[in-house]
């Protein structure tokens, strides 16, 4: 296997994308190739084939000055051997199902128990972990990435070929913006989102950077991390960020909740009509006065400062990854919503097309 250190970034014109670069080989020999978008802004997006990963998002602060704001690996290997899956496109499932089972018009169904006792993120080899085909196009929004997979019925445990589509667009405003579309051949479960670790700051820890979370409820979990039905008010709580409040000035609060993760994994229900396009959530990092904000047609978003990160991770340019040096914003349905009858829906019939856009929009303050 040949593990590349990556391809160094070419110069581009306004509204550029290449042709993609071999960015390194899977064990079994399959090629991975990296794709880089840019706008006339010099806002530069780095996508792999592998996982639909965005391993280098460029952004402006203030001042002009640009930094890499999501963690990652420089080479193929660290993504294959040892990644908490970032920046990659999450699927069929995203987030956890309890105990890795659920029922589908009268049948069971069993998934791997990746995340003991649940099932994770689409199991041993979800949609993060697959190459997926690429065409790179000129769209009216921007330079797009066109990615296509399509999962055989039983994959993972799943019933049903699911066609995927994922279309990720560098707009001119400064937005990644990722534009999912799937269908089926019989009746299934699907849920996709996108798992970049983001610091807006691009090192350091996270604690200090603002949050806001267009919610008045979220989930809350059992001791397994799976939703116990109920949706609760975040008043009164550390779930509370409808006002925007610094990542650290309640995550080590005595709440069991906050206990059961580590910090900050929990599911939003965002104040927004079903399907539709809405604010979910803004990011401040003061220093920079970098402010990311998220949008999303997803009923829900997962909040996730990385917890497990121990250090023990080196990612690009050095750098050791430990715990809240990152975090997550993730629009999806809300975890294990097929075991959970009063969440939205996750089903998806034949003749039914699943649709799901997710932008991440960068600007200064």
């Amino acid at each position: 296997a040949c593990l590349l250190a990556g391809c160094a970034a070419p110069s581009f014109c306004r509204h550029t994308h290449d042709g993609g670069k071999l960015f390194g080989c899977l064990p079994d020999g399959t090629p991975v190739k990296i794709y880089s978008l840019r706008n006339k802004n010099g806002m530069e997006a780095r996508v792999l084939t592998y996982g639909g990963i965005i391993q280098s998002l460029k952004v402006p602060d203030r001042n002009g000055r640009f930094a890499d704001v999501v963690l990652g690996y420089d080479n193929l290997g660290g993504y294959v051997t040892n990644s908490p899956r970032f920046g990659a496109i999450i699927g069929r499932y995203a987030n956890r199902i309890a105990k890795g089972r659920f029922n589908l018009d009268g049948t069971d169904y069993q998934l791997a128990i990746n995340n003991p006792p649940n099932s994770i993120h689409g199991g041993v080899k979800g949609f993060n972990a697959v190459v997926w085909h690429a065409v790179a196009l000129h769209s009216p929004l921007g330079p797009t990435l066109k990615l296509t997979y399509v999962s055989h019925d039983g994959e993972e445990g799943f019933p049903g070929q699911l066609a995927v589509t994922a279309l990720y667009t560098l707009t001119d405003d400064n937005a990644i913006r990722l534009d999912y579309t799937a269908v089926c051949d019989k009746d299934t479960i699907i849920n996709l989102t996108q798992h970049s670790y983001f610091n807006l700051a691009g090192h350091g820890d996270i604690l200090g950077q603002i949050v806001y979370i267009n919610a008045n409820q979220f989930t809350p979990v059992d001791s397994t991390m799976i939703p116990t039905g109920e949706l609760a008010p975040v008043a009164d709580t550390p779930f509370d960020f409808r006002v925007p409040t610094a990542v650290g000035a309640r995550i080590n609060e005595n709440n069991p909740q906050l206990k059961y993760a580590g910090g900050y994994d929990f599911n939003w229900i965002i104040n927004k009509p079903a399907n539709e396009l809405g604010l979910c959530a803004r990011v401040l990092e003061p220093i920079s006065g970098r402010v990311m904000e998220v949008w999303s047609t997803e009923p829900g978003v997962q909040f996730y400062t990385a917890n497990s990160l121990d250090g023990t991770i080196t990612g690009k340019y050095g750098q050791k990854y430990p715990a809240h040096c990152a975090l997550s914003l993730e629009p999806q349905h809300f975890p294990d919503s097929c075991n959970h009858p009063n969440f939205p829906s996750t089903e998806l019939k034949p003749g039914q097309i699943y649709h799901s856009t997710i932008i991440y929009k960068f600007s200064v303050r």
